[in-house]
């Protein structure tokens, strides 16, 4: 009997040890508006803590606090964490500091060919958020967005851009301060999204083989429903962080403050738990292209609190190492080089690059394999014809063949 998925307890482990009494008061201090000196003391004390945490670079516990009610609270916060959950002003493989150059080097380097996209997809950027903008503000954000992500291709010009990227760009354009956008974005991209930022979407696809495996293991019932889509439903909200469906701005920095802080697959948790969450809903529909539709849709009024605690749930109970699509993924992959998200912050721009160029040697062999199988198949029988042909001729002139045919034809001697 599959288990109902609201039975999930709401809160991960380690944040009901750490933080459950703050995280609680928090989350009422900001529902109310701080409507009392005691949520104001606790929403304060809360506050602290975090930009503590941001102070000692201690990454263990902002990832319990960012799964805690209300994550990191204001942006005011978030343009300290992120940063610090991103590994900014790290080190480079050479031992050097990774210090981006002056603000307008970067318009002196060759262009990326993906900037044509890149305007396509800034020109309507800002659809929810910030919302109600003039046009000359909205006008001013876009050139920020088009500089921010133009620096950032045009230094790591490996990268290959995907619909989507900008997405992901505009939230932290809106939340960091101008000074650590590229270098914050330079690390995401290269280090935690890099398996959409190649040429093609294999590694991406392998990301949402793990979906139907996850679902399978906790609602056997909805698992089989969903199995008769591929579980490409989920490509948008995966390569963009959910930034592409996620319409308010307030849920979507929550929800960032809780998918830098995890590994790399907690995004595929939260994917899987906005869905248990809607079982109902989607058993009741039977037709392929309505259930595709449905499940690609996130739902506006969800409470994304609940939903990241549950997910941490999820992911306790099954971690991507028990999932049957785990072991085809690429070592490369960011699903596990990102696992840590310590050692994550701790790599350079060269690793990323380096895996980057493991990643896409897999992925040429891969596609050179692929295209040799098919051959084999479309030629199967020609090829089978030319293998018995071959072995018959092998085997009149082998000696052991000659012997046997002299020992079976009568001698005239005899």
């Amino acid at each position: 009997m599959a288990q109902d998925p609201e039975e999930y307890e709401h809160v991960d482990a380690k944040t009901e040890e750490k933080d459950t009494s703050d995280s609680s008061e928090a989350s009422a201090a900001a529902e109310t508006g701080v409507d009392s000196d005691a949520d104001a003391s606790s929403l304060a004390r809360r506050q602290a803590r975090i930009l503590d945490a941001c102070k000692r670079k201690d990454i263990e516990d902002l990832q319990v606090l960012a799964v805690s009610n209300g994550g990191f609270l204001s942006d005011a916060i978030r343009s300290q964490a992120w940063p610090v959950l991103l590994g900014c002003g790290g080190v480079d493989g050479r031992g050097e500091r990774e210090e981006e150059e002056a603000s307008d080097s970067w318009t002196g380097l060759p262009r990326h060919r993906d900037e044509d996209q890149v305007k396509l997809d800034v020109d309507r950027s800002f659809v929810y958020y910030p919302s109600e903008p003039t046009q000359a503000q909205l006008d001013e954000k876009r050139a920020e967005l088009s500089d921010l992500i133009t620096e950032v291709l045009r230094r790591q010009p490996y990268l290959c851009y995907f619909q989507g990227y900008h997405d992901i760009c505009q939230v932290l354009l809106l939340v960091l301060p101008p000074s650590a956008r590229a270098a914050a974005m330079a690390r995401l991209s290269t280090l935690r999204i890099r398996d959409f930022m190649l040429p093609t979407l294999a590694p991406a696809v392998a990301q949402l083989r793990l979906i139907p495996d996850l679902l399978g293991a906790v609602d056997p019932a909805l698992g089989a429903h969903l199995s008769r889509i591929e579980p490409y439903f989920a490509l948008a909200d995966t390569l963009t962080m959910f930034a592409h469906n996620v319409q308010r701005y307030g849920d979507i920095a929550r929800l960032f403050d809780a998918l830098l802080a995890r590994e790399q697959a907690f995004g595929v948790y939260v994917f899987a738990r906005i869905v248990l969450r809607r079982r109902a809903e989607l058993l009741a529909l039977d037709e392929p292209d309505l259930l595709h539709f449905a499940v690609s849709k996130i739902p506006r009024d969800l409470d994304l609190d609940a939903v990241v605690a549950e997910a941490a749930a999820l992911f306790r109970r099954h971690p991507p190492e028990t999932l049957r699509g785990w072991r085809r993924v690429s070592e490369a992959s960011t699903l596990k080089t990102a696992r840590d998200v310590r050692a994550c912050a701790a790599q350079s721009l060269d690793d990323g690059r380096a895996l980057f160029a493991t990643q896409l040697r897999e992925m040429r062999w891969a596609e050179r394999r692929e295209k040799l199988l098919k051959a084999v198949w479309v030629n199967r029988r020609i090829i089978l014809a030319v293998a018995v042909a071959a072995g018959a001729v092998y085997f009149r002139k082998a000696p052991i063949w000659a012997s046997l045919v002299s020992w079976s034809t009568p001698s005239r001697n005899r």
